[in-house]
This record gives C-alpha cells, sequence and structure tokens, in this order.
C-alpha cells in the first residue's frame, strides 16, 4: 500500500470519474471530491434523467451517488456565474463544433480545484480523463497545455490512462503504484465497465452520456443569436437556462418569443416571467408564451397568433389570447399565424 496522503478529485458522477476515485481510495489515498456546478448541466424539463446499467432510476446528483459508492467526501460548488464570464462569454481558446469552451472549461475548472486542493493541503488532483476519448481536451498535446495552463504540471492523476502518460509527481514521490494504473484511450467505455465490475462498482449513468448542453447544436444556435443581439455583459444564467427550454422565435432585433411544448415547459416557463411578457389562450388549451425584448403594439398580434397557432384552436379561424406584462394586460382575438411565416423567424 502506497504511503496514505490527500488528493483532490474532480467528480461528474459519470463511469469514468467514479472508477478513478475508487482506484486511488483502492490505494491507500486520501480523497477529498469535488463537483462543480456551471448551471449547464441541469436536467431537461421535458424528459426524464437516463437510467442507470441497472435500471434504476438514478439519482438526482451523480456525484453525491459516486461519493457514496466509493466512500468519498464531495464538495459542491457554484460556479456558475463567474463561468458564464469567464469561461462562454469570452473563450481564450474558443468554441468546438457547438458553442462549447471545452479547453477553457477545463482550465478554468482545474485552477478551482487547485485552489480547494491547496486549502485542505492535498498536493496533487486526480481527474477521470481518458487519452483520446473526447476530442477538444483529451489529446496528448491539449493535455499538456491545460496543465500548464492551469498550474499543475505533473500534479494531474488520470488513474485510467496513467501508464499512456508522463509519470506525475505522486508517482515519483512514491504515493501511488505507477503499475495499477490502466492503460485505457480512445471512446470506447468496454474497458471502463469491466474495470467497474472488478472493482465492484455496479451503480452508475449510462457511458458517454454527457451532460454539458453548450455542445448541442440547437443551443449554439439559441446562444449565439443572443450574444448577437444582447450586451454580454448583461447576460444572466437565467437567459442560459430559458435557451434550453421551448420554440425560440426571433422577431426582430430587440423581441424574441419563447413557446411552451408542453404542461411541464409551461410551468417551467412562468418562473422566468419578470420583466417579461405572457400570452395565453383564453378558451383553449394551449402554451404559454414569453416574449422578452420591447414589445410594441404592432408585435402584440403577431406574438398572440403564434400563441393561437400552438394552441387546440390552431385550425379555427380565430383564437382569444390573453397577454400581460407588469404593467399592461389586455386580450385580442387573432386568426393562428402560418407555419411558412414561423420558419423566417424560427431558431
Amino acid at each position: 500500500m502506497a504511503r496514505k496522503t490527500k488528493a483532490v478529485a474532480m467528480v461528474s458522477g459519470g463511469l469514468d470519474s467514479t472508477l478513478a476515485v475508487k482506484m486511488m481510495v483502492d490505494q491507500g489515498i486520501d480523497v477529498h471530491g469535488v463537483m462543480f456546478v456551471t448551471g449547464f448541466c441541469y436536467a431537461d424539463p421535458r424528459r426524464p434523467k437516463k437510467r442507470t446499467r441497472t435500471g434504476k432510476r438514478p439519482e438526482q446528483n451523480e456525484a453525491l451517488r459516486a461519493g457514496r459508492q466509493t466512500e468519498t467526501s464531495i464538495t459542491m460548488e457554484d460556479i456558475s456565474e463567474e463561468y458564464l464570464q469567464d469561461v462562454v462569454v469570452n473563450p481564450k481558446f474558443g468554441y468546438g463544433s457547438a458553442i462549447n469552451p471545452c479547453i477553457d472549461c477545463r482550465i478554468f475548472m482545474l485552477k478551482k480545484a487547485k485552489k480547494y486542493a491547496d486549502a485542505i493541503g492535498a498536493p496533487f488532483i486526480i481527474t477521470g480523463e481518458v487519452l483520446g476519448q473526447r476530442p477538444m481536451t483529451q489529446h496528448f498535446k491539449t493535455l499538456r497545455l491545460i496543465e500548464k495552463e492551469s498550474g499543475l504540471t505533473k500534479l494531474i492523476l488520470r488513474p485510467l490512462s496513467g501508464k499512456l502518460l508522463p509519470p506525475t509527481l505522486p508517482e515519483e514521490e512514491g504515493w501511488i503504484d505507477r503499475e495499477k494504473l490502466q492503460d485505457i484511450s480512445g471512446r470506447s467505455r468496454h474497458k471502463q465497465m469491466a474495470l467497474a465490475v472488478e472493482l465492484g462498482i455496479d451503480d452508475y449513468p449510462q457511458p458517454a452520456g454527457g451532460c454539458c448542453f453548450l455542445t448541442d447544436q440547437n443551443y449554439a444556435l439559441r446562444l449565439k443569436d443572443l450574444f448577437k443581439y444582447r450586451d454580454s455583459a448583461s447576460l444572466t444564467l437565467n437567459d442560459m437556462i430559458l435557451l434550453k427550454v421551448g420554440r425560440h422565435f426571433r422577431i426582430n432585433e430587440n423581441l424574441k418569443v419563447i413557446v411552451g411544448r408542453d404542461e411541464a415547459e409551461n410551468n417551467f416557463l412562468t418562473n422566468f416571467l419578470k420583466g417579461r411578457w405572457a400570452f395565453e389562450a383564453v378558451d383553449v388549451s394551449g402554451p404559454l408564451t414569453v416574449a422578452e425584448g420591447e414589445v410594441r403594439d404592432e408585435d402584440i398580434p403577431i406574438i398572440a397568433a403564434i400563441t393561437a397557432r400552438y394552441s387546440d384552436g390552431k385550425n379555427q379561424p380565430a383564437v382569444r389570447v390573453h397577454y400581460r406584462d407588469e404593467k399592461k394586460v389586455g386580450e385580442i382575438e387573432i386568426e393562428p399565424i402560418k407555419n411558412g411565416t414561423l420558419d423566417n423567424w424560427r431558431l
């Protein structure tokens, strides 16, 4: 058994990070897990979470589950506000194929992990990264870049690919046994799943799922639209959350409309009405439509017609629609808008 020392592990609750923690605990390391909450990993309000490999409904927080399974304490740290401005809005190393600033994200989180490690006297960091698994951040040269930028050269131990990477400080110091590290690489999770059986890890989310919706192309289109028409300094986490919900239409440079797709989204949107307009059909079931930006008198019939289009009265000649904001309340009878017109505005 290696001489016991402390380490901080970045834990998402996925299979890779769970295995990395378990391997280090089994080598006698006093592991302190940390999960950073970015605000970009919320569950889709329209879709239940995927089940685990055993068929069970996953826990509300997978990192805490991983902590219990590996007998490791987990600290949750909300970094969402600074993450939005420092990483999402202004990434030094740019975006991936969508609007995912993966390199900046990794550097930012590792700096946070280093700060936590320094505070508790832990000399190195553990991650569940696998060489060659993710296209932006897990190739050899990028791993080295991220280590340098985060101030953690030789201080990041990646147990799943350890044998394929240069020795780190904890290996050189004899705190861990390099021969007990793995040589996993690539995108397949078959080796990790086999290792999970060996280590007694039998409850984990489906591998390779991911939770960051910055990698989603549809979300990226909406976020780019927001960057175009809003001052980036004014953007809030609520703005980011709203991009994930409903149907979105850009009416003009000062006005965007969000239409709930079902009852769950309608209920969700009610939490974001402050400073926005709400439109709802009166006599038939339909969506909650939220308008944000400058709503002029001539815009009200357009938003009402969109609301009518997605109501149960979409085939009727006219639908009554109620509208309101913090200062004004009204009602209008309007013909549902046609799809061809909608297509010009759809995001």
